[in-house]
């Protein structure tokens, strides 16, 4: 069954908007141009710290590229938002994500392995959650259309059980908060790669002619 994540967004943020504290969000971030419309639609709301953690990117001057690329859009956005914004670095060992989707290394794109890619960098977010006692931890991955927002928030729920620690339900690319990200990176020259991030999503991006996630 589809559900409207966004409306369940709507609804929080509509409750979210009558109480007089600001409440903390942890938001994983995949890279800088996914993260520009979410980062100015939610920091109305909420007061973000931005999880830069994908040990998914297997080559490290990727990563780097990447990772420095979300903190200075960051800097480079916060004087335009009405909460300041964080930046947090996690951990970066790519054998934790071969070890995640060991023997789904061939499915391809949009299978098992991009679940289980998807569980790992989730659970690790609600993990910082717990420990540094954010009020909220989603990710903004669901922008992508080439996520799966319906598997992207029913995992999300499972970790929410597991840390007791509210997820924040989303399907970002609504609202047209993907066109909205593209015209947000275009703005600041941000770097936007060609494939998702594993050696795997290159290899295939390379095969299908190169398309931008």
């Amino acid at each position: 069954m589809n559900v409207n994540y966004q409306k369940k967004l709507d609804d929080i943020i509509n409750k979210i908007e009558t109480n007089l504290e600001t409440p903390t969000l942890l938001l994983h971030s995949c890279c800088a141009p996914c993260s520009t419309y979410v980062i100015k639609y939610l920091s109305n709301y909420f007061k973000i710290t931005v999880l830069y953690y994908n040990p998914n990117i297997t080559i490290d001057l990727e990563y780097e590229k990447r990772k420095n690329e979300q903190e200075e859009f960051i800097k480079k956005i916060n004087s335009t938002l009405k909460n300041e914004v964080y930046f947090l670095e996690g951990e970066y060992n790519s054998k934790d994500f071969f070890n995640a989707i060991k023997g789904y290394e061939n499915c391809g794109e949009g299978s098992i392995r991009c679940d289980k890619c998807f569980e790992l960098r989730l659970d690790y977010t609600g993990k910082i959650c717990k420990e540094k006692n954010f009020d909220y931890f989603t990710t903004t991955l669901s922008i992508s259309p080439l996520k799966n927002s319906n598997k992207l928030n029913e995992i999300g729920e499972i970790i929410e059980k597991k840390y007791n620690k509210k997820y924040l339900y989303s399907d970002f690319k609504k609202k047209e908060g993907y066109k909205n990200s593209t015209i947000i990176s275009k703005l600041y020259n941000l770097y936007r790669q060609n494939y998702c991030a594993c050696i795997f999503s290159k290899i295939e991006s390379e095969k299908r002619g190169g398309n931008s996630e």
